[in-house]
């Protein structure tokens, strides 16, 4: 465990920002770190408003594999709680933030779960550019002192262990969740669905 938590170290020295990066270059890396994960929503939010029912199923089980995913993140800080690089002193820290754990990464389990259900959906071109901005963010989070590469590594484990319980339930749960969410959808959005401007 030592020697992994060594090159864990030693890792994180090498990705994060020295005291003489320029600022353009801080102010991209927390737009990357803190902004891009807004990307996740939205393009959940369209694939439902305009996608036909095979990409709304879609949508909504990597939704709920993205949600059984940080519910374990959370069960793990509170049993293992693994400090953030600034509260060890190591490194630099360019991106404010609270003092908990840092393992695993909540937004990168957040995009390798998007990721990991849309490859697995057999939508690998997606697939391939929610894990691109995944790793651009996971890089930045890195790079800006918040997190420890392992940490990274860990979020992709937790997302492909919660995709592997998550699939063989959503068979048996999956159309029922589908046919309330619908319902549901169809109350509140009645109006711009007869104006045609979103599907049914």
């Amino acid at each position: 465990m030592e020697s992994i938590e060594a090159v864990n170290k030693a890792l994180f020295l090498q990705i994060n920002a020295g005291s003489d990066t320029p600022a353009w270059l801080i102010d991209w890396a927390t737009f990357i770190a803190e902004d891009l994960i807004y990307l996740i929503p939205t393009f959940l939010v369209v694939l439902w408003l305009w996608g036909d029912e095979r990409w709304r199923n879609l949508a909504l089980k990597v939704c709920a594999v993205t949600l059984f995913a940080l519910g374990l993140n959370l069960v793990i800080g509170v049993i293992w709680s693994h400090p953030r690089p600034f509260m060890l002193g190591i490194g630099h820290l360019w991106l404010p933030h609270a003092a908990d754990s840092s393992f695993p990464s909540d937004h990168a389990t957040v995009f390798a779960c998007i990721g990991i259900g849309l490859l697995f959906g057999g939508e690998s071109t997606f697939a391939a550019v929610v894990l691109l901005v995944g790793l651009c963010v996971a890089w930045a989070r890195v790079y800006l002192g918040v997190h420890f590469p392992l940490d990274m590594l860990g979020a992709v484990l937790i997302a492909a262990a919660s995709y592997a319980v998550v699939t063989p339930l959503w068979r048996i749960v999956g159309n029922t969740w589908i046919t309330v969410a619908q319902r549901l959808y169809r109350v509140v959005m009645k109006p711009l669905i007869a104006r045609r401007w979103v599907r049914p």
